[in-house]
């Protein structure tokens, strides 16, 4: 998280954009946390200053033309410097973000990465509220996640916290993973993940869709893929569990939407952990809104309205 100074006036919302590879979605977080959608537009990857007029246009057709501007994207922001780490939206790479575009747009910005915001939102209007400490985790595409403790946000060093996807922790099998490293959970979680696991194991291509199908139907090739996932990933996931301390992890991302799996997912981490539960701990996501746009929101209003914050 990140965000720039500017100037803005004293409307209580905050104009919320999730930024996402082919769309920019808008909302309006007002106090209370009611969230209004505002629909999306096409992502300008390339061009800095049509990213910023994109924003200020949207945001001047809105509620609030005058708020603070809260955004989600896919991307690790340093807390220390505000740089950006963000390769889907090559624009917003290398920069001070939320300083650029709070020049550009005239008003403050802050910055958040789209698991954090998740993780956020679940904290706050969906499975995790009521919580003291929520792990949000994302199986996506990729495996990501986020950490709140008593409603706020963790930020660690360098903006890393909360991505338990990553570090050489998974021995067989051993994938070289996108960020360097071999043996990461984000090689063997996820969809891709899933999809390379059935491959390594069976020599056949299939989606993850097809896979879930095909597990579904009583597969025996999907079956043991599903249980070689669910073996690799609730381990580490498990460690979290230990290390953190939370009551509940909510899950999102695309795999998210398999309620079995979860369940399955989550009954091998309960089994692995020193706390011995019997209520479900790994969930699905809860919150009914757009999470990216909920969690970016939330954020604004935690840092630009403290004293009367949403949710």
């Amino acid at each position: 998280m990140c965000y720039g100074s500017g100037g803005w006036g004293e409307r209580r919302m905050i104009n919320c954009v999730d930024v996402g590879g082919s769309f920019l979605k808008f909302g309006v977080l007002e106090k209370g946390g009611t969230l209004r959608s505002l629909g999306q537009v096409a992502t300008p990857l390339t061009d800095f200053q049509q990213f910023a007029q994109t924003l200020a246009a949207q945001v001047a057709r809105g509620p609030a033309p005058d708020a603070p501007v809260a955004l989600a994207l896919p991307g690790v922001i340093d807390p220390e410097t505000g740089h950006v780490t963000c390769a889907n939206v090559n624009c917003l790479h290398g920069r001070r973000a939320a300083q650029d575009l709070a020049a550009a747009l005239g008003r403050r910005v802050v910055v958040v990465n789209d698991a954090d915001a998740f993780s956020l939102a679940e904290a706050g209007a969906g499975a995790g509220r009521g919580h003291r400490i929520v792990f949000g985790v994302i199986l996506g595409t990729g495996v990501g996640g986020g950490l709140v403790i008593e409603g706020k946000l963790i930020f660690g060093a360098g903006g890393l916290t909360g991505e338990w996807g990553h570090g050489p922790v998974i021995a067989d099998p051993a994938f070289l993973c996108g960020c360097g490293q071999t043996g990461c959970v984000d090689t063997v979680g996820g969809a891709r993940g899933m999809e390379r696991l059935h491959l390594h194991f069976h020599g056949v291509t299939l989606t993850s869709h097809q896979i879930v199908d095909a597990w579904a139907a009583g597969d025996r090739q999907a079956s043991a893929t599903i249980d070689r996932l669910v073996d690799l990933i609730s381990g580490p996931l498990a460690l979290v569990v230990n290390v953190v301390g939370p009551s509940i992890v909510p899950v999102g991302g695309g795999l998210s939407n398999v309620p079995a799996l979860i369940a399955k997912l989550d009954e091998a981490v309960r089994s692995r952990i020193l706390r011995k539960i019997a209520a479900p701990l790994v969930v699905p996501a809860g919150c009914a809104q757009p999470p990216g746009l909920v969690g970016a929101g939330l954020l604004g209003w935690q840092t630009f309205f403290p004293e009367g914050a949403a949710g």
